[in-house]
């Protein structure tokens, strides 16, 4: 290591300070023994790494963000789901646990506000190990033509080209901003040859955060999670371990379609190849034999697998919908909830505040053209 990435992490590793409030004497021995097994394999990675010559971006991204959490995603996933495939009884347990385990990292790592890179790695791992079964599994069964095996590729690379185009930044509020602001506020005018300042009309109050000691303007917030301003937060989206803000919002939409439309029209296939003779929903449901063979049932059970993802990511794209329907953000509707000035709509799948929209046509409009900002991110964000 050099001496700032060695210096950096054994900082880590030093015990809490006594004021720490996260300071337990219970947690302090598998604190250290965690953190100094995470640097010790980071640093035969980058050893690795250095020894081969070979300077690969994603690589040396992986390297420089290695988390521990990581390590149950990549060893965990394939596993269980080879457990479920053995039997039936099987099956309905592993993916009943499943989601209650994720569903309980979530809210542990939430309440700590940590960011993490395990719900990014199982997105990511997920998709790649379902089209790896695709291949592998179903492609030598002959019942997928070259154009279907085209399209899902097709729609697998477009899916990973928009998450790294969400991944570049959510448009984040820089100091400059607010002095760009009061200078774009007064305009020049030229009355009779004597130039004169008038000031314009002030379309939103802009307030000084209290954590980033910045002005930032009308519909921006604080992440708490990533530690910056964002410019019209949305929400801390924990599957692409970054915020959803005014720079990625529309590309954030995009990845989430893409996805959806790829994940439905896979699972078809599938089914159509274990289950010949079956309508596709009821082959989910009912596909006689299809535990005869191991292979059959681990695409079986990744059918299932992939349609609780593909349901969850559903209603996510559903609440979105209707949140730019209305034009209000996840961020706008969760403050409202707490205030109490909002009211539910369409069964409870909304919060409207009322206070940005202009009706339909406008607010959608008011979507797809509004600016990147000028705090997007030149770089991608591989991690």
């Amino acid at each position: 290591f050099s001496t700032a990435v060695t210096r950096m992490k054994w900082e880590k590793l030093k015990p809490p300070e006594p004021d720490d409030p996260m300071c337990c004497c219970e947690c302090d021995v598998s604190q250290k023994c965690f953190r100094l097994f995470s640097v010790t394999l980071y640093s035969w990675l980058k050893s690795r790494h250095l020894k081969c010559g070979f300077q690969s971006p994603v690589l040396q991204a992986i390297t420089e963000n290695l988390e521990i959490s990581m390590i149950p995603a990549l060893v965990l996933l394939p596993l269980l789901l080879r457990i479920a495939a053995l039997h039936f009884l099987l099956g309905v347990t592993v993916l009943t646990i499943l989601p209650i385990l994720v569903l309980w990292y979530y809210y542990a790592t939430h309440q700590k506000k940590r960011r993490t890179l395990f719900f990014l790695t199982l997105a990511l791992y997920s998709l790649a190990y379902m089209y790896y079964l695709f291949i592998t599994e179903i492609l030598p069964r002959g019942d997928v033509s070259h154009i279907q095996l085209c399209t899902v590729t097709t729609g697998m690379i477009l899916t990973i080209v928009s998450l790294i185009n969400t991944k570049r930044g959510p448009g984040f509020v820089t100091p400059d901003l607010y002095d760009t602001h009061k200078h774009d506020k007064h305009e020049r005018i030229e009355v009779n040859g004597d130039v004169k300042t008038t000031k314009k009309s002030n379309i939103g109050q802009w307030v000084q955060c209290p954590v980033c000691k910045i002005m930032r303007p009308p519909r921006a917030g604080h992440c708490r999670t990533c530690g910056a301003c964002v410019l019209r937060l949305d929400h801390h989206c924990i599957w692409i371990n970054s915020c959803v803000g005014q720079a990625n919002h529309r590309s954030f939409l995009m990845t989430l379609g893409l996805f959806l439309v790829t994940s439905v029209y896979g699972m078809s296939l599938v089914l159509h190849s274990i289950c010949p003779g079956h309508y596709v929903l009821t082959a989910a449901f009912y596909c006689p034999g299809v535990y005869a063979q191991f292979s059959t049932a681990l695409c079986f059970t990744c059918v299932w697998y992939s349609g609780i993802i593909t349901a969850g990511l559903f209603y996510l794209m559903v609440v979105q919908l209707l949140n730019i329907s209305f034009n209000v953000t996840e961020r706008e509707a969760q403050l409202a909830l707490r205030r109490g000035t909002g009211h539910w709509r369409l069964c409870g799948l909304i919060l409207v505040t009322g206070e940005h929209s202009h009706g339909f046509t406008h607010n959608w409009l008011e979507f797809l053209t509004m600016t990147h900002g000028s705090s997007q991110s030149t770089q991608t964000d591989l991690v």
